[in-house]
């Protein structure tokens, strides 16, 4: 059989491999700590899963529309005026399975042999991974830690050229926890007036997750890009749900048609119950989510500052998402085989930083989406694992 020559440059994301190397870990009985995967420890609230079993019992069993059901829609839309201030229709909200869809069309949609593609690096590696299964020449968006890990709008726009048809930006960002400041992203929208033929893919999926005082600025926000951004978002981070696939996104006119074309022609619709969920997610109190945050705080303190006691580490304070992102330069390693090693020997799991980009070496991300023992004890293990092994 031969298969399409695009399957030969698609990726992975890494995090799923590391997960399924530590789930066989703990079959054999070893005492895993798993720092690597991006999904909250907490459990879906139970005013959303009670919301889900009614649905279910209503007999909400059959097809929804491609687009989402209108009242699931309706609920995105009051949301984003909640969050941002900005009132979008519900015309322009497609409600998806996941956050990965919204990715797919959109570049699916711009990405093609001879077009070049901006996203960040480090970042999310599905970007990457997709603009090179579709012919698309990835351009990567220096995303350095002496700017705090935000991405620098002069840099963004120096690379722009007459090939470049679609940016991504991410901010709060995965993996390195940072934000990038309302005046940075300011800049930015102003220099694209320039380039007006560029498509936007802003992946606001961390929104509320920012500490420290600092604020999420959405790019919903300058209505001088709306006919041409695509803003992604969804429910997996915020309310922990992960397993539920659910995301939404924010489309302009022009676009919107053709992303529910590829749903038709791919995933069809999103189930119901998961979608009534969605609506008790949004309208529903937000108690667990304030909880959630809250311990999230806490964790990222202490990640930051055990991280930083450790031989040949230093660890920036995230400011946004659950991750961070240490500086392991000093320890003689390189990123990806400490980050094995760590797992395989110390029963620790985390990513290396070259799985979120060609900029990533030099660091691992570590998930805080874990109990403060579990870090805590992971934290020892390392010091331990690092005072004892020489560099491979």
């Amino acid at each position: 059989m031969k298969t399409i020559a695009a399957f030969d440059r698609i990726g992975e994301e890494n995090a799923f491999a590391v997960l399924a190397r530590a789930t066989e870990l703990s079959a054999q009985g070893k005492d895993i700590i798993n720092l690597g995967i991006g999904q909250p420890d907490f459990q879906t609230p139970q005013h959303i899963v009670e919301a889900a079993i009614k649905a279910l019992r209503d007999g909400h069993h059959g097809y929804t529309p491609a687009t989402g059901l209108l009242q699931t829609r309706e609920a995105v839309v009051r949301r984003t005026l909640t969050t941002t201030g900005i009132e979008v229709s519900p015309d322009s909200v497609m409600i998806m399975p996941g956050g990965k869809p919204t990715m797919f069309a959109a570049i699916m949609m711009f990405g093609e042999p001879g077009a070049q593609i901006l996203y960040p690096d480090p970042g999310f590696p599905i970007y990457r991974s997709m603009i090179e299964f579709t012919g698309a020449t990835p351009v990567p968006i220096p995303v350095r830690e002496e700017k705090a890990f935000a991405f620098s709008a002069d840099e963004v726009l120096a690379l722009i050229t007459p090939q470049t048809r679609l940016l991504i930006l991410n901010s709060p960002a995965n993996p390195t926890g940072g934000v990038t400041p309302r005046a940075e992203i300011a800049k930015l929208v102003k220099g694209l007036e320039n380039h007006p033929e560029v498509a936007i893919l802003s992946d606001e999926i961390y929104d509320v997750m920012t500490y420290d005082g600092e604020e999420h600025t959405s790019l919903l926000q300058f209505p001088e890009i709306r006919d041409r951004l695509i803003v992604l978002n969804g429910w997996s981070k915020t309310w922990a749900m992960t397993g539920w696939r659910m995301g939404w996104s924010i489309w302009p006119e022009t676009l919107y048609p053709m992303v529910r074309k590829l749903a038709v022609n791919c995933w069809s619709c999103v189930n119901a119950p998961s979608q009534f969920a969605g609506i008790a997610a949004i309208d529903g109190p937000q108690d667990d989510v304030e909880k959630m945050m809250r311990a999230f705080d806490n964790r990222r303190k202490i990640v930051t500052e055990g991280m930083n006691t450790l031989p040949g580490i230093s660890c920036a304070t995230p400011k946004g998402a659950f991750y961070a992102f240490p500086n392991i330069s000093q320890t003689g390693w390189k990123a990806k085989k400490l980050a094995s090693a760590l797992l395989e020997e110390a029963g620790v799991a985390l990513i290396g930083g070259p799985d979120f980009g060609v900029l990533g070496e030099g660091y691992i991300r570590l998930s805080y989406a874990n109990s403060e023992e579990n870090i805590l004890r992971a934290i020892e293990r390392m010091e331990t694992f690092l005072n004892e092994t020489a560099p491979a």
